[in-house]
């Protein structure tokens, strides 16, 4: 089938060298659906490499912050982003009227588990389908959002369809899965590499052109399915590897050896291993989710994935091991929980940043509050954490407050805390992430997870 031509100026070119022509020429209007962790960096990479950026946002406080130039995400520096807000290269809006006038438009909206662990595309349909009653002819459309193989093709490319234009002559339809890392300073969506799968080879020549205008290397393959068992492989590799350490952690804990010694002596080998360290249990919006994408698919084949199912059920088990541990100090101290202070450390899922979703430490604080103890936390990155029926404030991180608590559990390592400070200040440290790994004084008040 051929492009029917449009009429550009004096010449008539196809949807396709038109938009092609925009992309090389940085006239190409790009529209990003979702300004959460990943639309919001990926907006100021886009706005860097030259393109304009309109930034789709169904909350209004993002909204209006994005267009005071005020940052919510910690990978955003606000004086970037002002920069950019008032040169005209970024500016936020919350609806989709724009749609029309965007030449790219690239979908960053969460893919969230039911309860029951079943993928939730409530956001990618509804975002899809108010793309599609603004569709025009000659738009690239991509999903970034990290979902199950075949959700463009039996998922979105269907809903875009109802507008009457068709994919490959009208519009062209890719996937690129999000690589964003919060807080990795060394790995940023420049020099990480960027897959991209399209519905076919109109549409991957479109995204390869854009793509590889912002992103040092970018990595095509054969189909959507494929980039979607791309990213969703990744994450499961990490769910699984991080399950296999924290299973060891357990064991370690019945033989009475330290894991970090056992694991830094393992990862001494310079082949046949890669370093996974064991923690409270996994957090993020990527780990504890993913690969229930991946398991829910499989078993539409009638196909069981029995690694995700093992490592899903071990991870989901630890902040549970971390109250038993923490249970059986404060036991050996002749404490009852019921009268016990306990300090949570961090709630952030992982180190420096502010982020607390899906985060194990707040399972952590819920187990230890239905225990009866009296739970307090400090963050500095999370000024307050409200999880269901859990709403609490960070509090001020003080001697006063350290002496206070009968138990300090380290949860996150962020790296500004004075963890020697702390275990000289503390009764006892339960340290579920090594970070006091260089602290020399008073060991002996240190448990490890």
């Amino acid at each position: 089938m051929t492009a029917e031509p449009v009429i550009t100026g004096a010449f008539q070119k196809t949807p396709k060298d038109s938009l092609l022509q925009k992309i090389k020429g940085k006239s190409a209007v790009v529209g990003i659906v979702g300004l959460g962790y990943v639309g919001l960096p990926l907006a100021l990479e886009m706005a860097r490499a030259g393109y304009q950026v309109i930034g789709i946002e169904e909350n209004p406080f993002r909204v209006q912050k994005v267009n005071r130039g005020e940052s919510y995400i910690t990978d955003v520096p606000d004086q970037e982003l002002q920069f950019l807000v008032k040169s005209g290269a970024i500016a936020a809006v919350n609806d989709f009227s724009c749609v029309p006038a965007i030449d790219i438009i690239i979908i960053c909206v969460p893919t969230p588990l039911t309860r029951n662990l079943v993928p939730d595309l409530q956001y990618v349909e509804n975002v899809t389908r108010s793309i599609a009653a603004g569709l025009r002819r000659g738009q690239l459309v991509s999903l970034e959002s990290t979902t199950y193989p075949g959700t463009v093709e039996e998922v979105i490319l269907p809903i875009l369809e109802s507008s009457g234009l068709k994919a490959e002559i009208d519009f062209f339809l890719v996937h690129s899965p999000e690589r964003v890392d919060p807080g990795n300073k060394r790995y940023t969506m420049k020099n990480t590499s960027r897959v991209v799968g399209a519905i076919g080879p109109a549409s991957l020549e479109v995204a390869l052109s854009f793509y590889s205008q912002t992103v040092e290397k970018v990595v095509p393959v054969s189909s959507t399915r494929t980039a979607e068992l791309v990213k969703v492989f990744e994450n499961t590799f990490r769910a699984v590897n991080i399950a296999l350490v924290n299973e060891l952690a357990m064991l370690c804990d019945l033989m009475e050896l330290n894991v970090w010694e056992v694991l830094d002596a393992a990862f001494t080998k310079p082949f046949g291993i890669i370093p996974f360290y064991p923690g409270p249990g996994v957090g993020g919006h990527c780990i504890p989710v993913d690969p229930h994408y991946l398991e829910w698919k499989a078993r539409e084949l009638n196909f069981n994935t029995h690694f995700i199912a093992l490592a899903g059920e071990i991870n989901r088990k630890m902040p549970e091991f971390v109250q038993r541990k923490a249970l059986r100090i404060l036991n050996n101290m002749g404490i009852p929980a019921s009268r016990a202070q306990i300090l949570v450390l961090g709630v952030a899922y992982k180190k420096d940043v502010a982020d607390s979703r899906e985060s194990p430490a707040i399972q952590v604080i819920r187990l230890l509050l239905r225990d009866g103890a009296r739970v307090l936390y400090h963050d500095e990155l999370v000024k307050r954490i409200q999880d269901r029926e859990l709403d609490m404030a960070s509090t001020p991180l003080s001697e006063e407050v350290i002496r206070a608590s009968d138990l300090v559990i380290i949860t996150t390592d962020h790296s500004h805390l004075d963890y020697q400070w702390v275990v000289e200040k503390a009764k006892h440290v339960l340290d579920t992430r090594n970070a006091t790994r260089y602290v020399a004084n008073n060991r002996e008040r240190i448990t490890l997870l």
